[in-house]
């Protein structure tokens, strides 16, 4: 019984159009090597799914380079030249960017300034200004987190907190920025003449200034 004539149409479901790819591909791919063998032909055959996957096939007696050089020279095309004058200019554009980036960061090292206006140092010292002040507020929202995670962890252990000391973890001080290293200190109960009537000292911090 033949079977029923197909519209030659796009398939609208995923699996069934994948599933007849690679069925005719793979049809496509057998007449084409015997096409080889029968009439020793040399055929290529470079096909890109809906996927974007890659597939070829190349006679064994030829490579795609060759056959490209040949279809090149019969219709009187140089695809090489035109693709590799596209990849030079976007070198040219990417050489052009890479400048442009190293001269950015010499200046604000404080380097190749001469070569600037008025204005563009002008607006160089205030890209710096708020650079600095993004670092300063983000240095800010550190510290304040690390205070937080202390007390948490402090109120977690339930220890005692007129003992021990406490180091904020947060480095040096820094004076760039101008952050000190934070101390809490937790004062011994058993030094009468730090306490009034016997009682208990309060968590005292202490900002440690080079």
């Amino acid at each position: 019984m033949a079977r029923g004539k197909i519209q030659i149409k796009r398939i609208e479901n995923q699996t069934n159009r994948q599933v007849t790819y690679s069925k005719r591909r793979n049809g496509l791919f057998k007449k084409a090597h015997e096409l080889t063998v029968l009439c020793d032909a040399r055929v290529s055959i470079i096909m890109v799914s809906s996927t974007q996957k890659l597939h070829e096939y190349i006679s064994p007696t030829a490579t795609t380079k060759q056959l490209v050089d040949q279809y090149q020279k019969a219709v009187g095309v140089d695809l090489w030249s035109s693709h590799h004058e596209k990849m030079q200019e976007q070198l040219k554009k990417l050489k052009e960017v890479n400048r442009n980036l190293r001269k950015e960061i010499r200046q604000r090292m404080g380097e190749s300034l001469n070569d600037l206006s008025y204005d563009e140092l002008g607006f160089l010292i205030e890209d710096v200004d708020n650079s600095l002040r993004a670092i300063r507020e983000r240095k800010v929202r550190n510290v304040e987190e690390i205070h937080r995670n202390l007390l948490l962890e402090l109120d977690a252990r339930g220890e005692d907190p007129h003992y021990g000391l406490v180091d904020n973890g947060g480095g040096d001080y820094n004076p760039v920025l101008g952050y000190p290293r934070v101390l809490a200190l937790r004062f011994q109960p058993t030094q009468p003449n730090l306490h009034s009537g016997g009682g208990s000292s309060d968590l005292t911090t202490f900002a440690l200034l080079e």
